[in-house]
């Protein structure tokens, strides 16, 4: 009897003991695969992102194309973000939101068509320039104004349409005063205003305005520029991005890929 039940003891410390080792297997290999899975999710991670404020209707500098965000600063923006290591995003905003955007930390940085003034160097730190702006004056074919210097004649009383925060704006506003002045939130608007009359020009940067030319019939642009000026890419104040996206931009310009994207798009213009 006692031989008995020595040996269902032995039996039942066997089966324990085997239990046992099959739940510690268990554990180690759920702990693998726990681990395992980590690994890989950190090894793949996640694309690194910078985001560019703009407006993108002011082609062809920025437009949709394919309800997608396209053009010259589109493009020289991705070239860019391609050599850093990111992924372009793109935040359409109103052109007079663009640079509170940057300085705020909101976007990385701008490319919008934006001209370099010592009034924005306060706020924004620049790129090295990459294309140069024409500020032209958009008319209908039979105007009476027919130079720039029609505008600053004496007895000249015409209404002036331009962009809202653009350089077209403060210029006009100093040279001609608030009360000659009438502002949009895009281009657009103030071309429409043209061409319905209430305006007697349209003063915007020259390739815009040959596209503007384009869709409507009836105008045209003057020949002789109102203003000459040079578009950079802006940073927030004492942004760490600026240095190495100036470099990238460099490297761009110098092996031809910034000619290449602008001769591309105001060669199709």
């Amino acid at each position: 009897m006692k031989k008995l039940i020595a040996l269902l003891l032995s039996i039942l410390m066997v089966c324990s003991l085997a239990a046992c080792a099959s739940k510690q297997d268990s554990a180690s290999a759920s702990a693998e695969t726990v681990s395992t899975e980590t690994a890989s999710t950190e090894s793949s991670g996640e694309e690194k992102t910078l985001t560019m404020a703009t407006n993108v209707a002011f082609p062809p500098y920025e437009f949709y194309e394919n309800e997608q965000p396209t053009g010259i600063d589109v493009d020289i923006a991705t070239a860019i973000c391609e050599k850093l290591g990111y992924k372009l995003e793109i935040m359409d905003i109103e052109f007079g939101a663009i640079l509170g955007a940057v300085s705020s930390g909101k976007a990385d940085f701008t490319m919008a068509g934006l001209t370099v003034t010592e009034e924005r160097k306060q706020s924004v730190d620049f790129s090295t320039s990459y294309a140069t702006g024409i500020q032209s004056i958009i008319v209908k074919e039979d105007s009476p104004i027919t130079t720039v210097d029609d505008l600053y004649a004496d007895g000249a009383d015409y209404q002036i349409g331009v962009q809202q925060d653009t350089t077209g704006d403060i210029y006009c506003s100093d040279d001609f005063g608030d009360d000659h002045v009438q502002r949009f939130n895009k281009g657009a608007d103030a071309v429409a205003a043209l061409v319905s009359g209430k305006l007697d020009c349209v003063v915007i940067d020259n390739e815009p305005a040959k596209s503007f030319v384009a869709a409507n019939d009836g105008l045209k642009v003057l020949d002789t520029a109102y203003a000459v000026e040079d578009y950079a890419a802006a940073f927030a104040k004492g942004s760490e991005l600026t240095e190495p996206f100036n470099q990238a931009l460099e490297e761009l310009i110098a092996d031809g890929t910034v000619k290449t994207i602008v001769d591309k798009y105001i060669s199709a213009n």
